[in-house]
């Protein structure tokens, strides 16, 4: 398991709006001489901002983009930036009165250790993370009040109608095109390019045998759960929709132009012999609006909550004191 689960836990809502968030603990008077900014009087410490920044680069290496000093210098003003956000929202939570309970925090946190394997599992990734178990819980507890707080001011105040997802639809066609589609099944026998003539002649002699089966009248999908070769023979041959450039050219090319519930001659690729029949089709054409009208709805409500919560913070920091030392 990796460190995403404990990241996953500690990533709210409002968290996934905001690039490079991050949660910071209450900060630590004793390393106040260590501080990487104050907001209204409470100090963030620069540990908390180097575990940040640790994390999120060994994410992007893990990735296979390593930071480059351009990107160094932008992710070390996001994540401070981040850092600032975070205190003031918490800041605001308890001015609001928000209270979040210890069974809130424990709840996430064993919702947490249920995915890993043991304790000593659990453990190590806290290790990895530099975080203690109290640390990781005064997160949480954080994490929840900013949630909360959003929640009721920013969230529950946002609406999407009807007419707003119908407007986007129409006016973004380009999301909504669907290429030709093919929904197929198939039987496969495995045979590699490179195998001697011998190893060929059995393999089509099988998938002729199965042939011959299918043309006297037994279920192709019966038939695919019994001798078929590829990972879809469990499920019958099925291979779902899927659209032209997703399959071999001498695969693609007979199941597109297959009828429904035509069945293939024998047809020869670089993974064997296969017999397909064609169990779908769709033309190229456009997604009914009332099909994406949910998923519409739901990203604009993310993008109109993200300039929101945005708006939100900057009047806060219309009337907060804030120094930062980077």
């Amino acid at each position: 398991m990796t460190l995403k689960n404990i990241r996953r836990i500690l990533t709210f809502s409002l968290i996934l709006f905001m690039p490079f968030a991050g949660l910071q603990s209450v900060a630590d008077e004793t390393v106040a001489d260590k501080k990487i900014a104050v907001v209204n009087g409470v100090s963030i410490p620069s540990s908390e901002f180097d575990t940040e920044m640790d994390q999120f680069k060994r994410r992007m290496e893990s990735q296979g983009q390593p930071v480059d000093p351009a990107q160094l210098e932008k992710l070390k003003a996001q994540v401070l930036n981040n850092l600032v956000n975070m205190e003031l929202l918490y800041q605001q939570s308890q001015k609001k009165n928000i209270l979040v309970k210890e069974e809130q925090v424990s709840s996430q946190i064993d919702e947490l250790k249920k995915r890993y394997k043991s304790e000593p599992e659990y453990e190590n990734a806290l290790k990895e993370m530099k975080l203690t178990q109290a640390e990781l819980s005064e997160r949480i507890k954080k994490g929840i009040a900013i949630q909360e707080l959003m929640e009721k001011e920013v969230i529950s105040l946002i609406t999407i109608s009807e007419a707003d997802a119908k407007t986007f639809y129409d006016a973004n066609p380009q999301y909504f095109k669907q290429p030709e589609s093919v929904h197929a099944s198939h039987i496969l026998i495995k045979v590699d390019t490179n195998a001697d003539e011998s190893t060929k002649t059995e393999a089509k002699k099988k998938i002729t045998d199965i042939q011959t089966k299918v043309k006297n009248g037994e279920d192709f999908a019966e038939l695919a759960k019994a001798f078929s070769e590829g990972p879809s023979g469990p499920k019958g041959g099925d291979l779902g929709f899927f659209n032209r450039g997703q399959m071999v050219k001498p695969f693609e090319d007979v199941a597109f132009a297959l009828k429904k519930d035509e069945v293939s001659g024998i047809v020869e690729t670089q993974f064997g012999y296969h017999l397909i029949k064609m169990i779908k089709k769709k033309q190229e054409g456009t997604t009914a609006f009332s099909e994406v009208k949910s998923r519409i709805s739901d990203f604009l409500k993310k993008q109109k909550t993200q300039d929101k919560v945005g708006a939100y913070i900057e009047t806060l920091k219309k009337t907060a004191t804030i120094e930062t030392f980077i």
